[in-house]
């Protein structure tokens, strides 16, 4: 049997190999999906992730309408009309008098002598409860502190506590005769009966109430400054002033900011303290807007009076978060 001839190495067909500048490249093009396929699917896709936030968040967005949209656009045009006691048994006779209380209200002495009480609480007691509860916060953060959890429980109950089991307490200690500070003073100030100590009197109560709140948060706050920024402080020689103005004040500025919005908007709205320790007495050296408000709404039935007094409270606590929100970013800049 013959055996087969090789063929030439001439004769073999030359292997072709594929141009790697021309073979395609797969890319994130090529590999997408066409154009109007990718367009159904985000829009299926869209639709569906739309629906389930609106199905979660809906019945809430229902009962804020309900409960706080509709009463609040109520009040609104209630501070329209001279609505009062009448108008309970026939709202007919209520009458559209446009800005009229709101005029009424800028011309009332009674009016400045309650934001001007109002004021003096907020200027004095605010900066005053946000040191105490700073100061509460570093106490009961120092490493040195034993049964931190107990402290922390005695300084927030009295923000649970009831303002009237507090206020019995505090009219005890403020009695002018057998209440305990004036013991411990040797002094016979009547302090809730007296023009010029009346309002300090409800300040320090409103602090010791309400302190425990914002400690909470300081103590948050003081929790998420690293300890590396502490330990650089003593390394340089900073003592510990120097490592509280230069280390802790600004890293709580964004606390500070916060406490300090709600410390404001709260002390704004004053009005438990005195309405249970001297009904806005003596001489009106204790009435706030709230309190005037809740007098001519529920005492004299002027409610279109009460809710313009509202909304003029409402323009007040506005103005005054705006200027302090800028003039935190002053000085953060």
């Amino acid at each position: 049997m013959p055996t087969p001839v090789s063929p030439a190495l001439e004769d073999v067909a030359p292997v072709v190999r594929p141009d790697a500048s021309a073979s395609p490249r797969l890319d994130g093009a090529a590999l997408r999906p066409p154009a109007g396929k990718a367009k159904r699917a985000r829009a299926l896709r869209g639709d569906n992730m739309g629906m389930a936030p609106w199905l979660f968040v809906g019945p809430a967005l229902l009962a804020l309408f309900l409960f706080f949209g509709l009463p609040v656009a109520g009040a609104l045009v209630l501070s329209l009309t001279d609505f009062d006691i009448y108008g309970i048994g026939d709202a007919g006779t209520a009458r559209f008098v446009g800005l009229r209380n709101y005029a009424a209200i800028l011309q009332s002495a009674e009016f400045w002598n309650a934001l001007g009480n109002t004021l003096y609480f907020v200027v004095a007691g605010g900066p005053l409860s946000v040191a105490v509860s700073l100061g509460a916060a570093m106490l009961v953060s120092n490493r040195l502190v034993r049964f931190k959890p107990f402290w922390r429980t005695v300084f927030f109950a009295p923000v649970v506590t009831t303002i009237v089991a507090v206020a019995v307490v505090w009219r005890y200690l403020y009695h002018p005769r057998v209440g305990l500070l004036n013991h411990v003073l040797g002094t016979e100030i009547d302090w809730l009966g007296d023009p010029a100590w009346a309002m300090p009197s409800i300040i320090a109560l409103a602090v010791w109430k309400n302190f425990g709140y914002n400690m909470v948060i300081f103590i948050a706050g003081l929790a998420n400054i690293p300890a590396e920024l502490y330990e650089a402080a003593r390394i340089d020689g900073a003592g510990p002033w120097a490592r509280f103005r230069y280390v802790t004040v600004p890293s709580l500025a964004p606390t500070f900011l916060f406490v300090g919005l709600l410390t404001m908007i709260g002390y704004f709205q004053l009005f438990a303290e005195p309405y249970v320790m001297t009904q806005g007495g003596p001489l009106e050296s204790t009435m706030s807007v709230v309190l005037l408000m809740y007098a001519e709404g529920f005492r004299w039935w002027n409610m279109g009076y009460a809710a313009a007094l509202a909304f003029v409270l409402f323009a007040i606590i506005l103005a005054a978060t705006l200027v302090q929100m800028r003039l935190q970013r002053r000085a953060d800049a």
